[in-house]
């Protein structure tokens, strides 16, 4: 079998919390004081979240660098079924040349086949804990924004 030559490295990218502004639609929800200690139970609409500050500009830099196979991979969440409906619609809004290549799974773990295969991920679920690869944790200190991202990875 012949060697692949030129394989670029995976690139991962989680929706919520890393690109679209989660927190943002939770806290502004009707039912955020009764979940606040467990936000993820609120049913935002994720077709009108925010996108994060610079999130689309230095994506699209880090597509024109050429460097990575990249994706978007996210969960849609169980109590919501629709959400998948809604996520599919707002990357293809905000991120067209994505639009298929988005990923939906609650086991990011199996789109990792390589050691330098990367995921940017706000949380440590979703198979994200036994991502094999290396993981960028988004929102942690250091990691807060795009331009931490860029400097990272660029």
């Amino acid at each position: 079998m012949k060697e692949k030559e030129n394989i670029k490295t995976r690139l991962c990218i989680d929706m919520d919390g890393v690109v679209a502004n989660y927190e943002k639609a939770a806290k502004e929800h009707p039912d955020y004081e009764k979940y606040k200690d467990r936000i993820g139970l609120i049913k935002v609409d994720f077709q009108k979240m925010e996108v994060i500050e610079n999130a689309k500009e230095s994506i699209q830099k880090l597509e024109d660098s050429g460097l990575y196979d990249m994706y978007f991979a996210t969960t849609a969440p169980w109590g919501t079924p629709i959400a998948l409906t809604h996520k599919r619609l707002w990357i293809e809004e905000h991120f067209p040349t994505f639009k298929k290549r988005v990923i939906f799974t609650h086991n990011k773990n199996l789109l990792c086949h390589s050691p330098n295969d990367i995921i940017i991920d706000d949380r440590l679920k979703n198979g994200v804990e036994l991502w094999n690869g290396v993981h960028i944790h988004f929102g942690q200190s250091g990691l807060e924004t795009w331009d931490d991202m860029l400097d990272i990875l660029l």
